[in-house]
């Protein structure tokens, strides 16, 4: 009895759903791949990504030393890992984009001006995507750069965005969306989930205190384009022991909405 699925001449198990007859399943699985690398997973076996994939360990092992030879994925024989080369990937989408450059100085004025850390993100999946940062002087824990991915769910900048999605995409995220457990205060039922969202979209934002990291107390607004149409968030994040939610509302959250203002005129330039 082996521990990997039986080999098919493409080297994976059966696909899920019909690809398009343009798919090229070499790329998904090289991908795969490389999305099987995280904070958890900084280095795999072969027989790991290939559990973590799908894949036989055969294919995995092809793949993995076509990414190497690529300059993606280091080995020291046992072991891989991904290269800084990695980076270049999203770095070309990130370079692509007019938002980080428009919005980076507005969060750092923002951080000026309430002395707490900025942030702005795009709803990607299920995640945001930080595509902007400013730090501000009080030391939070959370651990977020550019190019960091954390659950939409979970976030004030997530639930702006996923707020601001037509009924019938927000029934399907809630349909198929893993809710988890980060903290005992964590949402995690899908229809309080969509009052918290109806709630978002009538008052324009977003609080979110305590449900990804202790202490953590985040608010956050829309930006939109110039047709109205909600392309990403910016948030404050502070701590609970620095700033109580109330004055949050009463402070933050007109400075954010000044800053959303004057990135959205900028983006509309």
């Amino acid at each position: 009895m082996t521990d990997v699925a039986p080999e098919r001449p493409d080297g994976a198990a059966p696909a899920p759903a019909p690809r398009s007859r343009d798919f090229v399943q070499s790329v998904d699985r090289a991908l795969a791949i490389i999305r099987s690398f995280g904070p958890q997973t900084p280095s795999q076996t072969v027989t790991q990504i290939a559990t973590a994939t799908g894949l036989t360990r055969a294919a995995a092992r092809r793949f993995l030393l076509t990414l190497s030879e690529l300059g993606y994925v280091a080995s020291d024989g046992r072991q891989f890992s991904l290269t800084p080369r990695v980076l270049e990937l999203g770095y070309a989408y990130l370079s692509s984009l007019t938002l980080p450059e428009v919005a980076q100085r507005h969060i750092e004025q923002l951080v000026a001006d309430v002395q707490d850390s900025s942030e702005v993100s795009i709803l990607d999946g299920d995640d945001v995507v930080y595509v902007a940062k400013a730090t501000g002087p009080a030391i939070m824990t959370a651990d977020v750069n550019v190019g960091s991915r954390m659950p939409a769910a979970a976030t004030s900048m997530g639930r702006v965005l996923l707020a601001a999605l037509p009924d019938d995409q927000l029934d399907a995220y809630l349909a198929r969306a893993r809710l988890e457990q980060h903290l005992p205060s964590t949402v995690t039922d899908p229809a309080k989930l969509r009052e918290l969202l109806v709630c978002i979209r009538r008052g324009g934002y977003a609080v979110v205190e305590g449900e990804l990291e202790e202490g953590l107390l985040a608010i956050s607004v829309p930006i939109h384009d110039r047709s109205g149409r909600t392309v990403a968030a910016i948030n404050v994040s502070t701590h609970v022991a620095r700033r109580t939610r109330e004055e949050a509302e009463r402070v933050l959250l007109p400075a954010l909405r000044r800053a959303a203002s004057a990135i959205e005129a900028d983006l509309a330039r």
